[in-house]
């Protein structure tokens, strides 16, 4: 079984390990949901990523929507190879806000 966890870095920064796949993201998503509460910005670095599907970009995306409807700023940094392949045939490469 894939897992996924999240780990507080910085004041407002998170690195994420593991796979983001359909069978990871529904269970990080609702475990997720509360960094937004405490932080004016959010960074997600994705370095420890090892796996990804469209769910992980789906996430990502969710992330923004969340974060923009509470005013947060957020950057994700580290986008593994695998999910920019998956965004730029999406053409959603240009809205993720990248660092």
């Amino acid at each position: 079984m894939n897992s996924v966890e999240i780990t507080p870095q910085e004041a407002g920064g998170f690195l994420l390990t593991g796979a983001l796949t359909f069978e990871t993201v529904p269970a990080l998503w609702r475990q997720s949901v509360a960094l937004f509460d405490n932080s004016d910005s959010v960074t997600l670095d994705l370095h420890g990523i090892t796996h990804t599907d469209s769910a992980g970009l789906a996430l990502l995306i969710e992330w923004l929507r969340i974060a923009r409807g509470k005013n947060r700023a957020i950057v994700f940094k580290n986008i593994p190879p695998q999910m920019m392949a998956i965004a730029k045939v999406s053409g959603l490469e240009q809205i993720l806000p990248l660092s």
